[in-house]
C-alpha cells in the first residue's frame, strides 16, 4: 500500500498559549432532521473539564454516525442525547487538530501537541475532547487525512479483531465495503493476511479493488445474493441483507459481525435485527454478533502503527470548508460517497 500523495512530515509545532478567544465559528443545530437544520453560527469556545482536552480544531470527519446524531434516528438514540432536540448544538465527532489548552488531570499532552481523536462537536474552531479519546496525530498524514480515520477505522479495527477475533489466511466477506467504516476493513483485513471479498455498487467496485480486495462484487446486479463463496468472517457493515441470507454466505464455523442496521424503521434503526441474530447466535453453529465501538486511545494507537507503515491508508472522498458541511451533509445522505468527506475549518479571519 502506498502513502498519501499529500502526506507531509510536519515541522516543529510551535506552542501557543491557551486560546482567549471567546466566540467561534461552528456548524450547528437547534433540532433534529435533514441537512437543512445545520447552519453556520457563532458559539462560545467550550470550557474543559479536568480530563479534557480543548484542540484547535483543523479538520473534522463526517460519517454515517454524524447523520444519525442529526436527524436523531433511530429515536431509541435520542435516550443519550436529548429527546426533543440535541442537548449538544454543535455536530462533529472525528477531529484532528493542535492542543490549546488542557485540564488539571491531563498527563499525555501538552499545548502544541497534534493529534487525532474523538470529541465534542468537532465541526468548530475548538472542541473539548477527553484525554482517553485522543492519540498523537500520525507523523505521515496530514490534518485533514487523519481527521478521516477515527471513528470509522476503530469500528473496522475493533469489528475484525476484537469482535470478528480474524485470522490469518481466513476469507472475509465487507459488506458495504466502499464506505467510511468499509475502505478501512478491506485494507485491514488485507493487512491481517486475509483473502477479502468486497461488496459495494457499480460505480464503487474500483475503489474497493485500489484498496486491495481480492474479489469484489455488485450488489445492484446480483452478485451479492448468488455468490457461492463461503466466508470464515463476514463484516456486515452495511445494514440491509436478512441475518438468513449471511448466514446462507457463512462457513459453518463462521463467524457474524453487524456493524451497521439502516433498516429497521424509525425506533430500532436495524437494532431488533441485531438482536435477532444474538439471540440465535446460541443455537446454531455460526457465531452471530453484533458491537458498538468504543473510542479509545489505546485503539488509535494501533490504528497510527498501520498507518505509518503504509498498511492503512485513509480514502478521502472529498474536503469541504466550514460553511459547506451543510452542503457535504446532503452528499452523504445520498449514498454517492466514496470513503469520508472531511470539513475543514480555517484559521480566525
Amino acid at each position: 500500500m502506498t502513502q498519501p500523495t499529500d502526506a507531509t512530515t510536519p515541522t516543529a509545532p510551535t506552542t501557543p498559549t491557551a486560546t482567549t478567544t471567546k466566540s467561534m465559528r461552528a456548524i450547528v443545530q437547534d433540532r433534529y432532521g435533514t441537512a437543512e437544520v445545520l447552519r453556520l453560527a457563532e458559539q462560545p469556545v467550550p470550557e474543559i473539564g479536568d480530563d479534557d482536552v480543548l484542540v484547535r480544531v483543523h479538520a473534522a470527519g463526517m460519517d454515517r454516525g454524524t447523520w444519525h446524531l442529526m436527524v436523531g434516528l433511530p429515536y431509541l438514540i435520542r435516550l443519550g442525547y436529548g429527546f426533543k432536540g440535541p442537548r449538544q448544538p454543535v455536530a462533529g465527532i472525528d477531529l484532528a487538530g493542535t492542543v490549546v489548552a488542557t485540564g488539571s488531570k491531563v498527563t499525555r499532552f501538552n499545548e502544541g501537541d497534534e493529534v487525532y481523536g474523538t470529541g465534542r462537536g468537532t465541526f468548530a474552531e475548538y472542541a473539548a475532547a477527553p484525554e482517553s479519546k485522543l492519540a498523537a496525530k500520525p507523523t505521515n498524514l496530514s490534518f485533514e487525512r487523519a481527521a478521516a480515520v477515527p471513528v470509522s477505522a476503530l469500528t473496522a479495527l475493533q469489528g475484525l479483531t476484537d469482535v470478528g477475533q480474524v485470522a490469518d489466511g481466513q476469507h472475509v466477506l465487507i459488506t458495504g465495503a466502499s464506505g467510511g467504516v468499509g475502505t478501512y476493513a478491506v485494507q485491514l483485513a488485507k493487512a491481517l493476511g486475509t483473502e477479502v471479498t468486497g461488496v459495494a455498487s457499480t460505480s464503487k467496485l474500483d475503489l474497493v479493488r485500489s484498496l486491495g480486495a481480492d474479489h469484489v462484487l455488485d450488489y445492484t446486479r446480483g452478485e451479492f445474493p448468488d455468490d457461492p463463496q463461503r466466508y470464515d468472517l463476514i463484516l456486515d457493515i452495511a445494514g440491509n441483507t436478512s441475518v438468513a441470507k449471511l448466514r446462507s454466505l457463512l462457513a459453518k464455523k463462521g463467524t457474524l459481525v453487524i456493524v451497521g442496521g439502516e433498516e429497521g424503521g424509525r425506533w430500532l434503526g436495524g437494532i431488533d435485527r441485531n438482536l435477532r441474530a444474538l439471540a440465535l447466535s446460541p443455537f446454531v453453529s455460526q457465531r452471530l454478533t453484533m458491537f458498538i465501538s468504543k473510542e479509545t486511545h489505546v485503539d488509535l494507537e494501533r490504528l497510527t502503527a498501520y498507518i505509518e507503515s503504509g498498511d492503512l491508508v485513509p480514502s478521502v472522498d472529498s474536503i469541504v470548508p466550514l460553511a459547506d458541511a451543510p452542503d457535504a451533509m446532503r452528499r452523504l445522505e445520498s449514498g454517492d460517497v466514496r470513503g469520508k468527506i472531511v470539513v475543514s475549518i480555517a484559521e480566525h479571519s
